[in-house]
């Protein structure tokens, strides 16, 4: 396992400019999540650190080597991408030595790496197969051990459940992760699901814009985004926003003073169902998400602003009529509404 440093990576298309000087930590051994909305350059930044594209400036070095000038194929790293892109033509086996076969590695070591990741995986039985014969989890499987086989210093994974049907990403994710436990070996992920950061990672790197807007571990960037980006981007459902006139007069009260001039943010497992009289925010019910074990519940405020409660069950009223919450005062956030800042109270 190796480390991975970038400093000031700058990435230019022309005149346009898509990464603007991003620094960056991976730890060995550490699983790094790279997330944002589509569009933020976190594939780029993956794609960089592989040396599939080239940086404009700045330095990416892997352990103790800067690769800025390294092939892809001499930089220790491994890539599992979205795409299988096995070949029809080859069985299991087969998929997964081919890479070991173009370094003319010598056949016994070829056999006893495919098999040892083929027992991780758990696709010993599939080896003989071609991958036709196989699901869509099986075949991200193959590709994770081709990747596996290479014995790389890092592994990069470009959005690699993208493919799979809900039951599983589920399903593969859960496989990553004991893959991570096991191996120990340094990870960094690209997902646009904040749901796979959140359960796969050791640090999370939220990116907007070709900018990282915060890093740090999941349960931080839960309990304290350092914006509102990330406030709404981290969490599911997302955090409600609140402006000071649609808070109640006697709740406001309980806020810090700071509160007059700010976004109220809270996420919508914080709300609790009160009474009008101790109540923080009221809206008006306009759809009910059933989702078994809870229910999603949406509403309107009286300035026509939406937000979502997240409830045990669903609440007995028709649609329409009012319901009132309140919530803890030490789990509400405030933003700066000019910058969008997190204001520490």
């Amino acid at each position: 396992m190796a480390s991975v440093k970038i400093r000031g990576v700058k990435k230019s298309y022309g005149d346009l400019q898509v990464m603007h000087g991003i620094d960056l930590d991976v730890n060995e051994g550490e699983f790094v999540v790279f997330v944002g909305p589509s569009g933020c350059g976190k594939s780029t930044l993956l794609r960089m650190i592989a040396g599939l594209e080239e940086i404009s400036s700045g330095e990416i070095s892997i352990g103790d080597q800067v690769v800025n000038e390294v092939a892809p194929s001499k930089r220790g790293v491994a890539m599992v991408f979205q795409s299988y892109a096995l070949y029809p033509h080859m069985t299991v086996f087969n998929n997964m030595a081919f890479g070991l076969k173009q370094v003319k590695t010598v056949p016994e070591e070829i056999d006893r790496r495919v098999r040892e990741a083929a027992e991780i995986l758990q696709i010993t039985d599939y080896l003989d197969r071609s991958p036709r014969n196989l699901s869509g989890g099986q075949r991200q499987r193959v590709a994770i051990g081709r990747a596996i086989v290479r014995d790389p210093e890092v592994f990069l994974f470009d959005e690699p459940l993208s493919n799979l049907d809900a039951a599983l990403r589920v399903q593969t994710r859960l496989e990553i992760a004991r893959l991570h436990e096991r191996l120990k070996s340094t990870m960094i992920y690209v997902t646009h699901d904040q749901v796979e950061a959140m359960t796969l990672a050791d640090k999370i790197v939220v990116l907007r814009d070709g900018r990282i807007e915060q890093i740090g571990s999941p349960i931080d960037l839960y309990k304290r985004p350092t914006n509102a980006f990330v406030a709404q981007f981290i969490g599911s459902p997302k955090m409600n926003f609140f402006t000071t006139t649609e808070i109640a007069k006697n709740a406001s009260k309980k806020l810090p003073a700071a509160a007059a001039d700010a976004n109220i943010g809270i996420r919508p497992e914080h709300l609790i169902v009160s009474l009008e009289k101790d109540a923080m925010i009221g809206g008006a019910l306009d759809l009910v998400e059933q989702l078994g074990e809870y229910a999603l519940v949406h509403l309107n405020t009286a300035s026509g602003e939406s937000f979502v409660a997240k409830m045990d069950a669903p609440p007995e009223i028709a649609k329409g009529e009012q319901m009132w919450f309140t919530a803890n005062p030490e789990l509400v956030h405030l933003f700066n509404q000019t910058s969008g800042l997190r204001i520490a109270f």
